[in-house]
């Protein structure tokens, strides 16, 4: 088979029946994962469609052309984006057409037999063309973000309708993501909605000596609590930092974005500490020995967060959890077992829960041990794709 994925920070799938027959081998053209592509291209073609052009190792790239960057939230590598709640109507109407003709140049080379699409818009929009007037089905991945934008800006809700219309499959993250999908597009079929998480590169993500960067950030010696990801007011970092004057142990804050100046303000009003921002950590290898180095990592969302894929990371890292129970986070974290839930916007909530696991230091090497169970068991790369491949072979027959 062939498959493109177009990706905006996430991609589309596109599959190809006739190599398949030939080479016994499929075409996949990736842009939503790095780690899906590389799974879904042991047995397929793939190729991604991305502003993103660093290079995967057996699958072809093409450029996704944006007249300016734009991301749903924010992006660590693109300091002044702009936010799809932000575009004008002409800014709208320009990147669409950049992206159509972008898609349309991958196709006609491609040739694709199946496209995957990663967030409900806009790529889902020029699948859509191209399933109409090239007749290649495709299917649609909500990873949260796009409804979120929705949630505030309807301008976006016509064509996107139209698109999961005509998918032949829509995949959610999670089950509460799938839920709303159903509120938000009523005219949906339930019967071809899917729920698959994202997953976790088991043999990437493990506990590995971090002596290193604790010395480098002079974290030597001490219990560290860390958070990890987009700096957003729906991540709820606030209170996490706002608790760290009780905390016995030091915060660590990796990540960039919008909130990050009112966090550190927050630190230096209120003379906490024991706060460290790390800002963006810029490599797989140096993200693993940060998590290694962390005791307990602390997801404190306030908004139902789909599957954040740090909490798969931090939990095949032998990390123990506290997180609210939002969103599809409680797929990965099992109250009492593997995590201890918290209140969402209690900063009392997570220095009690903290605490408590950084005082009984045997049940949170415990809970990091099964942290690291779970992901093997549920959430590794090759059970992930294993069902999007069941779903590629369904659609191109």
């Amino acid at each position: 088979m062939m498959y493109i994925i177009l990706h905006l920070l996430n991609c589309i799938l596109w599959y190809n029946t006739k190599y398949e027959k030939e080479k016994n081998k499929s075409t996949l053209f990736a842009l939503v994962s790095f780690f899906l592509a590389k799974e879904v291209s042991k047995k397929n073609t793939v190729a991604i469609v991305s502003p993103d052009t660093r290079p995967i190792d057996g699958v072809k790239l093409y450029p996704l052309k944006m007249p300016f960057k734009v991301a749903f939230t924010g992006h660590p590598e693109w300091k002044n984006c702009k936010l799809f709640s932000e575009l004008s109507e002409t800014e709208i109407m320009r990147l669409h057409k950049s992206f159509m003709e972008s898609v349309v140049e991958a196709v006609e080379d491609f040739k694709p037999d199946l496209i995957h699409v990663h967030h409900i818009f806009p790529l889902s929009w020029s699948a859509r063309f191209i399933h109409s007037t090239y007749g290649i089905p495709y299917i649609v991945t909500s990873h949260g973000s796009g409804l979120a934008c929705l949630e505030i800006d309807k301008r976006y809700y016509g064509l996107t309708s139209d698109a999961l219309h005509g998918a032949s499959y829509v995949t959610s993250v999670s089950i509460n993501n799938r839920s709303k999908m159903v509120k938000t597009f009523s005219s949906i079929n339930n019967r071809k909605l899917r729920t698959i998480s994202g997953g976790v590169k088991i043999d990437t993500f493990y506990k590995v000596n971090s002596k290193a960067i604790a010395k480098e950030f002079n974290l030597t010696g001490k219990k560290i609590i860390l958070f990890a990801g987009k700096l957003t007011k729906f991540k709820g970092v606030e209170y996490l930092v706002k608790a760290a004057k009780q905390i016995r142990g030091e915060v660590v804050i990796s990540g960039g974005g919008p909130e990050k100046k009112h966090l550190m303000q927050i630190v230096k009003d209120e003379k906490i500490s024991n706060v460290h921002f790390l800002g963006h950590i810029d490599t797989t290898e140096r993200l693993v020995q940060l998590y290694s180095l962390a005791d307990i990592f602390v997801a404190p969302s306030i908004w139902d967060d789909p599957m954040p894929l740090t909490i798969l990371e931090a939990m095949a890292t032998h990390c123990a959890m506290v997180v609210t129970k939002k969103g599809g986070i409680p797929l990965a974290v099992r109250g009492g077992y593997n995590g201890l839930f918290i209140t969402p916007k209690s900063s009392n909530d997570i220095t009690l829960k903290v605490n408590m696991l950084l005082k009984n230091e045997e049940l949170m090497k415990k809970m990091g041990e099964r942290s690291r169970e779970i992901a093997k068991k549920k959430f590794t790369w090759e059970d992930i794709s294993s069902r999007f491949n069941g779903i590629y072979d369904r659609m191109v027959k």
